[in-house]
């Protein structure tokens, strides 16, 4: 490891309190790429902040050049192909082989490439629900309920799903939007967010992971004010994980979300149906 490197410390996580610019810079290129990439539509420009980070961490550490490239190779394959909600079997097959794929990309890589056990999925923690965890999760139902229906309602956001009218595009919609769910928590939290951990504290790794996290909503259909919810909702995903060291536990919130979601998304084509939000602005 090159100077200026993070050295693990006894959990096993970085301890990098004073990160060098060059490191620090290394990966803003690579996460600010999803900006580009996926909110903005600019592949090339995309691509371009993915081969600047990795030129810059390959100057300034090794060990975040290999785990740049790992993030990087996930935002790639991502970026292959559209991320407008697509209910036809083809398009929820594209979504599926391509999500999957940059998961299993990078952890394959990491795992038996590398031979290092960084990326990982903790879902036997163990432990009983915390009464901050079981509150947490009320106050995610409840604001979920009250704040989501005025953003995909009022602003008309929900128009960049497709019109769900029949029993099988309903169905195809609950998995859809909860398979996206659970992969996003694989993906951004359990990839991303580790990787980057591995080199930087929290609150630097927990930013740069969000700004991934908000840019692929935004192409999914997030849009208009929408980051002013999947900023703080990403930030806090972040901290939750960091907090309770559970995956089971950040993909139940996020399922949550994705359960009211779900429902704003039938009511808003079925006004008759799921018509149960006393916040719907309409």
């Amino acid at each position: 490891m090159s100077a200026g490197a993070a050295t693990p410390d006894s959990s096993g996580s970085a301890s990098a309190a004073q990160p060098s610019w060059k490191r620090l810079l290394a990966a803003a290129l690579v996460t600010v790429s999803a900006v580009a990439l996926f909110g903005l539509q600019e592949r090339l420009i995309g691509y371009a902040l993915i081969v600047a980070g990795l030129v810059v961490a390959a100057v300034a550490d090794r060990l975040l050049l290999r785990h740049l490239v790992l993030i990087s190779t996930g935002l790639v394959v991502i970026s292959t192909m559209s991320l407008e909600a697509d209910l036809s079997n083809a398009g929820m097959a594209r979504f599926a082989i391509t999500l999957s794929a940059a998961v299993a990309l990078p952890y394959a890589l990491s795992r038996w490439w590398h031979r290092e056990d960084v990326i990982r999925f903790p879902v036997g923690t163990g432990n009983r629900w915390s009464r901050f965890e079981w509150g947490y999760l009320a106050l995610v139902a409840v604001a979920g309920y009250l704040v989501l229906p005025v953003y995909f309602l009022g602003s008309g956001a929900y128009r960049n799903w497709p019109d769900v009218s029949g029993t099988d595009e309903i169905i195809r919609l609950f998995i859809g939007v909860n398979a996206v769910g659970l992969w996003d928590e694989l993906f951004f939290i359990c990839v991303v967010f580790a990787l980057l951990r591995h080199h930087f504290p929290f609150w630097q790794a927990n930013l740069l992971q969000s700004v991934v996290f908000v840019s692929f909503l935004w192409e999914l259909g997030y849009r208009g004010w929408g980051p002013l919810l999947t900023v703080p909702f990403a930030l806090l995903q972040g901290y939750i994980f960091q907090r309770t060291r559970s995956l089971p536990y950040v993909v139940t919130v996020h399922l949550t979300f994705d359960a009211i979601i779900f429902g704003i998304l039938v009511h808003a084509y079925n006004p008759a149906l799921v018509d149960v939000f006393l916040t719907d602005p309409r």
